[in-house]
């Protein structure tokens, strides 16, 4: 069998080539693709700005926000079945390395490999993709496949607030810095938890997204001094809940200054590989909690347990601002790239 399959192959060399579809292995599965979303993480691979894409390895294919559906099993498969609507992990930890066996979140995996961004975990642009069992979850019947292909980045933010020990309630105020894809998915989140809730983003069309999705009230950071704005609009007491979902330097210094007493911060939005001066002292005497968020253990059918509990709430399919078929690949990357303050998701459709 044969398949349309996208490579990259370095900083800018994004091809389609049609392929051979690989033998199932006995624990494998193959999956038509029926969606993939282009992250921002694929474009700044593409643009060469993130090592997160080991084309230093070889050409890999994208797309680890991805849905489609099971068009055969190997021998050994033995909860997944043909014409099930799927999606699958991003992060897929080995399970058997002496930090999975202790337990630890998937991003310490000594064997971990990412689907979309290595040639020996290819993702979900190309018509066929095949992947091992233990990755892949069931969606819901009357999804469609984009909503398949958002789990991935609505578990980041559900995940941020509620992995790791988190949580929130009807006592919370969240404060969500950044109303990107997963800024809006820990929005829902917060927002579905009962929650109190505040989006700041400088961008206005992502502002009117959050009123959408989630977000009570709205800030533009330019404006005024956060700060100022934020307790204007706390009465003085902060976020008890503030999740940094931009990676924006600004926003990660503002997070001590905009929370209150004994606040939980959760930090989801990429920063690594800069140092970004903050008031670390503002910990001590708030009683800060601070916690990490990176490759969401067990979070999976979780995640659509909770988008399904939602779905009548929100329009998903309106999360996807453009849409492109697959043949139009570099049109579809030209956009995401060239557009990022008119764009919110791109996602690639397949016939199917």
């Amino acid at each position: 069998m044969k398949s349309k399959t996208a490579f990259l192959c370095g900083p800018g060399d994004l091809r389609i080539d049609e392929v051979e579809v690989p033998q199932l292995k006995p624990d494998q599965v193959l999956i038509q693709t029926g969606a993939c979303g282009i992250c921002g993480s694929d474009v700044e691979c593409f643009e060469g700005l993130s090592q997160e894409g080991r084309y230093d390895i070889g050409p890999y294919t994208p797309g680890h926000e991805w849905g489609g559906k099971i068009m055969e099993v190997g021998s050994q498969v033995k909860h997944l079945k043909p014409e099930m609507k799927v999606t699958g992990d991003c992060v897929m930890a080995c399970g058997v390395c002496r930090n999975c066996k202790d337990g630890l979140m998937p991003s310490a995996c000594l064997d971990m490999r990412e689907a979309g961004f290595r040639p020996d975990s290819p993702g979900g642009m190309g018509e066929y993709m095949v992947i091992e069992e233990q990755y892949v979850h069931q969606v819901p019947d009357h999804w469609a496949y984009a909503d398949g292909a958002w789990v991935e980045t609505f578990s980041i933010g559900y995940f941020g607030i509620w992995g790791n020990g988190g949580y929130i309630d009807a006592s919370d105020t969240a404060i969500v810095l950044g109303a990107g894809p997963v800024g809006l998915s820990a929005l829902m989140t917060a927002k579905a938890s009962g929650a109190s809730t505040i989006a700041v983003d400088p961008l206005e069309n992502r502002r009117s997204m959050a009123l959408k999705y989630g977000a009570d009230q709205v800030v533009d950071p330019t404006a005024a001094p956060l700060d100022k704005q934020i307790m204007d609009l706390t009465g003085g007491r902060g976020g008890s809940v503030a999740v940094e979902a931009s990676g924006n330097d600004a926003a990660i210094a503002s997070l001590f200054d905009i929370t209150g007493h004994s606040a939980r911060v959760r930090l989801i939005g990429h920063s690594v590989g800069r140092k970004v001066p903050v008031e670390i002292g503002r910990t001590i005497w708030k009683t800060l909690s601070i916690t990490g968020s990176g490759g969401t253990k067990d979070f999976g059918q979780r995640t659509i347990k909770f988008m399904n509990a939602i779905y009548d709430r929100y329009d998903f399919g309106g999360l996807n601002t453009h849409h492109f078929p697959f043949d139009k690949l570099h049109e579809a990357f030209d956009m995401a790239i060239h557009n990022k303050a008119e764009v919110l998701k791109v996602m690639l459709d397949f016939e199917i």
